[in-house]
């Protein structure tokens, strides 16, 4: 197929996030550790970029920095051409760990935020109430986290993340503690979500095949300092069946992929382990 990416995320869309040389140092520039090194890259509104690359490149680093989180070092993070600087409300944030508090219902957890920001629950409740609808939650909104499986405690997290209405999606490894059908379950629920919520998302995962089945783009990260090393534009339709993984040209792009992370690897001795 020749279709590189969905009608609502073409090439020529107007970036929401740009990344300037961006650079990060832990320690001072004199002696410090490089975790990122002039990156430079933007998505697009409406895009799904993914982010692979080993670990110690960065991915991380880069993703609080986008949060507010974090002060790169040098170069700069914006949105909508607007410098990123401290938590925002335009920017939604989901890690590995939902993080939900014990105490509170399922609703009671989505409108965290709402609270958090004063935005007044009387009309937030409704739009909490669709969020839940959207990723499967309906009929569970009086429910504590203890009695969610481990996925649908993710799909609150989510939820949670959408609550403000953010235009900008920020995922660290969302599934990455999931059991693997699971993982597979949520990646098909996120495309849907994402088709019907029109956000921009910027997705980090060390699953290769996660990567290249929900992204528009996948970017590969290098370490020692984290750097970008090459870009994949993902050339498949959407909508998109899990069956796609096991399309031979799918195949094919993971393995492009997974060969420049073993590159990367091998270059820092992880896997030869015969250190400098």
């Amino acid at each position: 197929m020749d279709a590189i990416a969905r009608e609502t995320a073409p090439a020529t869309a107007r970036e929401v996030i740009a990344i300037r040389h961006l650079s990060k140092t832990y320690g001072g520039t004199a002696g410090g550790v490089v975790a990122l090194s002039d990156i430079d890259c933007a998505v697009a509104d409406g895009e799904f970029l993914s982010i692979v690359g080993p670990s110690g490149c960065g991915k991380s680093t880069l993703l609080k920095i986008l949060a507010g989180l974090l002060q790169a070092s040098g170069g700069q993070a914006l949105l909508n051409g607007s410098p990123i600087q401290g938590a925002r409300k335009d920017i939604g944030v989901v890690f590995q760990s939902p993080v939900l508090f014990p105490w509170r219902s399922v609703l009671g957890n989505v409108l965290l935020p709402v609270d958090v920001q004063q935005l007044g629950r009387d009309r937030m409740t409704a739009q909490a109430m669709d969020l839940l609808k959207l990723v499967g939650l309906s009929g569970f909104e009086q429910r504590y986290p203890s009695e969610l499986s481990g996925g649908m405690q993710q799909r609150v997290n989510l939820a949670r993340a959408l609550a403000t209405d953010p235009e900008v999606l920020l995922m660290d490894e969302p599934f990455a503690a999931l059991d693997a059908q699971t993982r597979e379950f949520m990646q098909a629920e996120l495309l849907k979500i994402w088709t019907a919520s029109k956000k921009t998302v910027l997705f980090i995962t060390h699953q290769i095949d996660e990567a290249a089945f929900l992204a528009d783009r996948v970017i590969v990260m290098g370490t020692r300092p984290g750097r970008i090393k090459q870009e994949f534009r993902i050339p498949f339709e959407r909508p998109r069946a899990l069956s796609l993984k096991r399309d031979p040209k799918f195949l094919a792009i993971c393995d492009d992929i997974w060969r420049l992370i073993e590159e990367e690897a091998e270059r820092i001795n992880i896997i030869r382990g015969d250190g400098p």
